[in-house]
């Protein structure tokens, strides 16, 4: 909660600071008490299931809420759960909250499945760093309004042993390069699961000079004049794939596994920050390296949800609340906990909560940065998964 002594110094520094969060914050909090909160999120890291039966250990103590982390493989069964609870009229929704972005946000938003406008009202959006992180308000080009409160930083990220690959590619060119050179040693994660279907929209930027018509609706004429092309550069590095391209990974564990075991000689994440993790975590070797192509990669922000229907409200906007917290956000941050960057402005913190985000290079982290790129607006997803799927997807 934003106590009097940080309300002071907020407005004393400038900060708008909503008048609602003297009594209306209170009363959330005290209508919280004794909610269960279902949360329903991704459970694909231990780390990420680690930090979330944290948060929840610290949501129990401090405001007496219950979260169950509901562990899910893909959200959009969890957006279908929703939809199909909203149309026969069930009231008490069995998602309270919900770990969602891109194409599934812009489902619920669409539908008028979510609960809201609530996040500009969370006491500590006020140190979200809504001026230097455009993706906190745009989520894959969809306007946020209020209906998620963002959570943390992605962006994709490359990794492999530095080793066996002395000039990482930085670029899908010099990638479909790198898998002439090495056959059978490179692969990514079948779409829809979401690191492949990032790894071909990446491509998809890459295939075109003018990438400004992605950041508009999907348009499936448009599409058509480009399909070519990127189909043709897939083609080209799918021919020295792992398995020539015919199979995919499942899942981007199983990729980073297959790094682990030498099996393949490149891996991806969505987190910059998760080779030095599992470094750390004994899971690669000390020699990894991290990097992000010259012209940049696919970045984004992930967010938290409430379906219109869940059942604890105010449960979920306290524990969405403590997610944004300097304090949680610090922990998620340190890379020996995840390593999942923050959306917080530093700059907007006390000296000693911004003492606390300091970081250190570590074995792992990323030595080549690149530019985060606006992902595309989400309505190009179906049409590249599809198409992907038509092509690929047949095994």
């Amino acid at each position: 909660m934003l106590n009097r002594r940080r309300f002071l110094a907020l407005t004393a520094a400038g900060f708008s600071v909503r008048p609602a969060f003297a009594a209306d914050w209170a009363a959330i909090e005290a209508e919280a008490k004794g909610q269960t909160v279902y949360f329903n999120a991704w459970a694909g890291s231990e780390q990420v299931n680690g930090y979330i039966a944290w948060a929840g250990e610290e949501a129990a103590k401090r405001f007496g809420i219950t979260v169950e982390h509901v562990k899910i493989t893909d959200t959009a069964e969890v957006v279908k759960r929703v939809r199909d609870e909203v149309a026969s009229g069930k009231a008490d929704g069995s998602v309270d909250l919900v770990w969602i972005n891109g194409e599934n946000f812009r489902t619920m938003k669409t539908e008028k499945l979510l609960f809201g406008p609530f996040s500009e009202a969370l006491p500590n959006y006020q140190f979200v760093d809504v001026e230097g992180k455009a993706t906190v308000t745009q989520d894959f080009s969809e306007t946020v309004d209020g209906l998620e409160a963002p959570w943390g930083m992605a962006q994709l990220t490359f990794f492999a042993d530095d080793t066996k690959v002395t000039e990482p590619p930085l670029s899908m060119a010099a990638l479909t390069r790198f898998a002439e050179a090495n056959p059978g040693r490179v692969s990514y994660p079948a779409p829809p699961e979401f690191h492949g279907t990032t790894f071909i929209k990446q491509m998809l930027l890459e295939a075109v000079i003018n990438p400004s018509m992605f950041y508009k609706p999907g348009d499936g004429a448009i599409f058509s004049t480009v399909r070519a092309v990127w189909e043709s550069m897939l083609d080209g590095l799918h021919k020295n794939c792992w398995r020539e391209g015919k199979q995919f990974p499942k899942s981007q564990a199983d990729v980073t596994q297959m790094v682990a075991d030498g099996e393949l000689l490149v891996g991806l994440t969505f987190n910059p920050n998760e080779p030095a993790n599992l470094v750390a975590a004994g899971r690669l070797p000390s020699t990894t390296v991290a990097w992000q192509h010259k012209k940049g990669t696919i970045g984004n922000t992930h967010f938290v949800a409430i379906p219109t229907n869940a059942n604890a409200k105010a449960a979920a906007q306290v524990f969405a609340n403590f997610l944004l917290s300097p304090e949680a956000q610090a922990r998620k941050n340190d890379i020996k906990v995840w390593g999942d960057p923050t959306v917080l402005d530093l700059h907007k913190l006390a000296a000693e909560e911004q003492h606390a985000f300091a970081t250190t290079a570590m074995p792992g982290s990323v030595t080549l940065p690149g530019p985060a790129r606006l992902e595309p607006h989400a309505s190009w997803v179906p049409l590249v998964e599809q198409a992907w799927l038509e092509r690929y997807g047949k095994g």
